[in-house]
This record gives C-alpha cells, sequence and structure tokens, in this order.
C-alpha cells in the first residue's frame, strides 16, 4: 500500500520512526510530510527520515492558529494530488492531514494519548476511520468527539513502543559537554513562549530560577524561548536537535510541562516531575496513582543528586501493533 504519514511536532517523529521501518519491511511505500515547528525537521534529518517539509506554526493565538491549520490543510492536499493516490494517511493528532487526507477521499487514521484537546479531536475523531489511543482513556471521554465505533485501544504508552529497540548512547553527554560525576538535571520547556512573564508566580519559571546554575539541560520548544534562556544563563541549552531518549536516560531528575518526555522518563527509568497546569488526562492520572510520575508544586521538593536505585526493568512492546492499529482505518 502507499502510506502517508504527517509529523507535525517532535515527538512524532519518535513515535513514528519503528512503524515507518516496519511498513517498509513489510513492502508499503511510505512517503512523510513534515511541519516547520520546534525540532520537528530537524529530528527528521538526525533519525533519517526523508520528508516533504510543508508549512510552519503560525503563533499560539486562536486566530493564527485557525490560519495556519486552514493554510497547511489546503497545502498538504496540493501536495497529495500531485502523488499517486494514497491508500490511506496518519498522524498523531495532526488536523491538517485529517483535513486533507478526507478531501481526498483517502481513509486516515488518528492516535493520542490526551484525551481534553477538544478543539484538535472534535476535528479528527470525527473525520478518521480509526482513532488509536491508549487503552487507560475510558472510551466514553471519545464519544462527545465522534469517535464512537472507531477506538482502536492499546495497552501501555505509546514510548514503551517506540523505545522497544532504544539503548542509550552516552555520547550525547559528551555531545553537551557534561560532567558525569555531577548530577544532571532535564528541563522541557511549556508551549508558551514566555518562560518568565506568562504570569505572575509561574511554577516553571521558578524551577528554572531553583535549578539555575546547576548542570541543567532545558530543552527549549521555540526560538524564543531559546532566546530568553539564553540572556538568563546558567542553564545548558542544546544548539540542535539531539539524542533526547538517551539524555533522559542518563538524566539524575526530569522535570517537564509537557506529556511526551514525562512518559519517556517513565518508560525509561528515571525520575520525573510533571509541572503541567492544565487538566490531567487519564495516562497522567494513572501513572500519578501508581507514583511512576510525580506532580510539582514546590521547586524546594526537587533534590538534585545522583542516582543510586537500581535500574527499572524496562517494558517493550512490540511497534507492529500499533502499526496493525493504525492501518485498521482501512477496515
Amino acid at each position: 500500500m502507499r502510506v502517508w504519514i504527517d509529523l507535525t511536532n517532535s515527538p512524532h517523529v519518535m513515535v513514528f520512526r519503528p512503524l515507518i521501518e516496519r511498513m517498509r519491511a513489510d513492502g508499503h511505500e511510505v512517503e512523510v510530510t513534515a511541519r516547520d515547528f520546534a525540532q520537528t525537521l530537524a529530528l527528521c534529518d538526525r533519525y533519517g527520515i526523508e520528508h516533504t517539509a510543508i508549512g510552519r506554526h503560525r503563533g499560539g493565538r486562536l486566530l493564527d492558529k485557525a490560519t495556519g491549520f486552514a493554510a497547511r490543510s489546503l497545502a498538504l492536499r496540493r501536495w497529495a494530488r500531485g502523488r499517486p493516490r494514497f491508500d490511506v494517511a496518519m498522524g498523531h493528532g495532526s488536523n491538517d492531514v485529517t483535513v486533507a487526507a478526507r478531501m481526498l477521499r483517502v481513509p486516515v487514521a488518528t492516535a493520542f494519548d490526551y484525551e481534553w484537546a477538544k478543539a484538535q479531536h472534535s476535528v479528527n475523531c470525527r473525520l478518521a476511520q480509526a482513532v488509536v489511543v491508549p487503552d487507560a482513556i475510558p472510551p466514553e471521554r471519545l464519544y462527545r468527539y465522534g469517535a464512537r465505533g472507531k477506538i482502536r485501544p492499546y495497552e501501555g504508552l505509546k514510548e514503551e513502543y517506540y523505545l522497544a529497540d532504544f539503548e542509550p548512547d552516552p555520547a550525547v553527554l559528551g555531545e553537551l559537554g557534561l560532567d558525569t560525576s555531577e548530577p544532571v538535571a532535564v528541563l522541557r520547556t511549556p508551549p508558551d513562549v514566555s518562560l518568565y512573564h506568562r504570569f505572575e508566580n509561574d511554577l516553571f519559571a521558578r524551577v528554572l530560577e531553583r535549578l539555575r546554575g546547576t548542570q541543567t539541560v532545558v530543552l527549549p520548544r521555540t526560538t524564543e524561548q531559546r532566546e530568553e534562556l539564553a540572556r538568563a544563563g546558567g542553564f545548558v541549552i542544546p544548539e540542535r536537535a539531539i539524542d533526547a531518549p538517551s539524555l533522559i536516560a542518563f538524566a539524575d531528575v526530569v522535570v517537564s510541562a509537557g506529556g511526551t518526555m514525562n512518559r519517556e522518563a517513565v518508560a525509561l527509568g528515571t525520575p520525573v516531575y510533571t509541572t503541567f497546569e492544565g487538566r490531567p488526562g487519564a495516562l497522567d492520572e494513572l501513572l500519578l496513582r501508581e507514583g511512576r510520575l510525580k506532580r510539582l508544586q514546590d521547586p524546594g521538593d526537587i533534590h538534585l543528586e545522583k542516582r543510586t536505585e537500581a535500574a527499572v526493568e524496562r517494558v517493550r512492546r512490540d511497534p507492529r501493533i500499533l502499526v496493525e492499529l493504525l492501518l485498521s482505518a482501512l477496515d
């Protein structure tokens, strides 16, 4: 079959890397489109994923998002019309490919693991033929989006699938000039452009102040965040896309305002705190109950010291399971 995959954010490169490899090994022809946002294009280059760059992130305002969504969906449709017809399209929360594919009458599968992105899911779940999500999400939470009868659940975390063949490479520590005898913290910024000035007493801003001057690697999402961190000083800021899973595996603590990096840390056995301020999804609720993820309320609770506990036994799951669920859009 001819398969179209659209990548709109950095984590999606990691999610689809092993899936692309397995689909091609099965004889499918796979083409990839990617949006210029965060480290998406750089990670495609790093992992050798051939892609066509289409569109960019237009900003955080509602009007900007709507404009970007419409413009990129039309651009994807124009691109796909110039290619041999695709049998199926798929993305991880990509509204753009869902709309473009349906305009071309191509079956489409969508995947996600956070159920409260109402606007995004209201588009994707209604238009897609398959909705691939963790089984931790109660299906009734998705019915309001039009997912009834389309849900394809999978066990565990998506990170346990795409990290199944992963073994950490210590080269990333040398690449960043880190001292392996000293503790390492890794921070992932929130999606908001401004880190320090969103509103008074911002939790992540206080985390930055708590760890400034220590061996802390900060992974910004945007150029604006990178510039703000550089002005503040006192952090290690990678200048290009790095082997983030290896960095997480060797870190002593991870603090993230997002979801994927938190779950990568969980999957790799690294202590992790969440500073996410939105409504927690079912997956995070489960990890918090199990103690595999901790909610950070006071930056003073972060103790930056070398880990001494035994390595956590990793759960490795077969990525072919996700391939089969995504391709079920053709059923």
